[in-house]
């Protein structure tokens, strides 16, 4: 089958699992801006997703996912310097500039560290609610608490670090990925080509800036839903 055995048919596959991921992340940040404002929106939030089997399938298919494009990376970047070198990405030199051009030679660094992200996060998240609650498990806070649990992480130092670390990692990998999947794809016309660049850079940035807000407002309780009147006073806790 030609997307597994051809060069195009991987990238393909690559563009096609990206622009998934891409997608969920969207979701993700969306919900997690809920917890800024609402505990207990936050929280209905976790509960309807929680361990009911729609949610569960849909933690399958994006493991999946996650692991067709984990892997596919990992045959590409073999191929790619197995046939140009460290010239991991066929990119146009017109536009292979700045930082997109830093992006495109360290996508495969980018990659480990995001997924070594990945696993950190879903061990203070995924293993403590979804997994949790499915084995019927008791942590100290309630598997479907997931506001609870942005606050225990988020008052660690420690992880809002690695966090941050995590989030600049995912912003430069997908500021290469995002148009570079849209090229893979035939969207690459002279004049789209630019344009695509530009809207996946404000689209990215925007993204990131939704899970980095969400990190800092908790980690120095400057969240909206963080405030009751005693903290306060009818005001911002900041």
């Amino acid at each position: 089958m030609w997307l597994i055995n051809s060069s195009i048919g991987r990238k393909v596959v690559m563009s096609v699992t990206g622009i998934a991921l891409i997608l969920f992340l969207t979701f993700h940040g969306c919900m997690n801006v809920v917890a800024l404002f609402s505990e207990e929106g936050y929280n209905m939030i976790c509960e309807f997703l929680g361990a009911n089997w729609y949610a569960v399938v849909a933690t399958l298919g994006l493991a999946a996912l996650a692991v067709i494009h984990i892997v596919y990376a990992f045959i590409l970047t073999a191929q790619n310097r197995t046939a140009r070198g460290d010239n991991r990405y066929e990119v146009s030199t017109t536009v292979n500039a700045g930082k997109v051009e830093w992006a495109s030679k360290n996508m495969l660094v980018l990659g480990i560290i995001i997924l070594l992200g990945l696993l950190l996060h879903l061990w203070n998240f995924w293993y403590n609610m979804m997994f949790a609650e499915l084995i019927g498990a008791m942590p100290a806070i309630s598997p479907t608490d997931g506001f609870g649990w942005i606050k225990e992480t988020f008052s660690n130092p420690v992880f809002v670090v690695l966090y941050i670390i995590w989030l600049v990692a995912i912003w430069f990998h997908l500021s290469h990925g995002f148009w570079s999947a849209l090229q893979t794809l035939g969207w690459n016309g002279k004049t789209w080509f630019c344009r695509w660049k530009i809207i996946g850079l404000i689209y990215v940035t925007l993204l990131m800036i939704c899970f980095l807000v969400v990190v800092l407002a908790f980690a120095f309780g400057c969240a909206p839903s963080l405030c009751d009147g005693a903290c306060c006073g009818g005001g911002s806790c900041c």
